[in-house]
């Protein structure tokens, strides 16, 4: 942790730098990561020829290389040159919603850029977090420590009564649905046109709160970031969770075309199948 910690405070642009190397060196590495990246790019871009997928695939884990740094920057480290040049769209319409005492779920994905985006937006709006518990008790202690310099609170998975009374009384909470969480209330909703294992969570947040559901859009250009807060996802909730798990999805879908080499691609999306349909992986 203490070697993290000094690592966090190199200065941004060898940062950068040094995040592209280790990404080419994750690359080869992570083989079953990398596998899995490499079939999902396949299934949900098939658009793309397999000389553009590999391109794509190594962009990704530069992305990660980078992105390595960028948590450590995010929780231990300045961020005031970065934040100079940052562009946040869409701020108003949260502040007035926020003004009328109405709560605001923040949607977004698992992109590498989460945790940098997260903490600059903490300095416009008084965001907290939905987050799953770390392992190692070490680890869950610095993260959380590093996360609670910036954000309002940090509620655990489990701690849904928490984060319902957090939302009805009008505060701000980040949240990232796109993963398959097992042993979780889960739909299989479409995700890049393919039957996703998908948690009602969101669902189940807006319908108990009364919340108004904002997708996040975040992203790194070169060295600069651009966040956007999209507008609230009409008619949500609905009566149906797996009709609201397919707009979440259509959302993050949206995220993840804008950046395509930032997202988690090496997560296995689909490991889980609908009753009947082969495994991708």
């Amino acid at each position: 942790m203490a070697v993290l910690w000094l690592l966090a405070r190199l200065p941004w642009g060898l940062q950068r730098r040094v995040g592209h190397l280790l990404g080419r060196l994750l690359k080869p590495a992570m083989r079953s990561r990398r596998r899995a990246a490499a079939r999902n790019l396949e299934l949900c871009l098939p658009e793309l020829d397999a000389a553009a997928r590999e391109a794509l695939l190594d962009r990704q884990f530069a992305a990660l290389g980078v992105g390595v740094f960028e948590f450590m920057r995010a929780w231990w480290g300045r961020i005031e040159p970065i934040e100079r040049e940052a562009r946040i769209e869409g701020l108003a319409p949260v502040q007035a919603l926020l003004a009328q005492g109405r709560g605001v779920l923040l949607v977004s994905g698992h992109f590498t850029t989460l945790e940098m985006c997260g903490r600059m937006l903490c300095r416009h709006l008084p965001v907290s977090g939905m987050y799953r518990r770390h392992d190692g008790a070490v680890m869950e202690w610095a993260v959380r420590a590093g996360r609670l310099r910036y954000a309002t609170a940090m509620f655990r998975q489990e701690e849904v009564r928490a984060a319902v009374k957090h939302l009805r009384g009008g505060g701000v909470l980040w949240y990232a649905p796109d993963q398959d969480m097992l042993g979780k209330d889960t739909v299989f909703a479409p995700f890049f046109g393919i039957p996703a294992s998908t948690i009602t969570a969101t669902h189940q947040l807006a319908r108990l709160a009364g919340c108004a559901v904002v997708p996040f859009f975040h992203r790194r250009e070169g060295g600069r970031y651009v966040m956007r807060l999209g507008e609230p996802l009409p008619d949500f909730p609905s009566a149906d969770p797996v009709a609201d798990a397919a707009a979440v999805n259509r959302a993050i879908e949206a995220m993840v075309r804008e950046a395509p080499e930032q997202y988690l691609w090496i997560h296995r999306r689909f490991k889980r199948r609908p009753p009947g349909e082969p495994p991708v992986y």
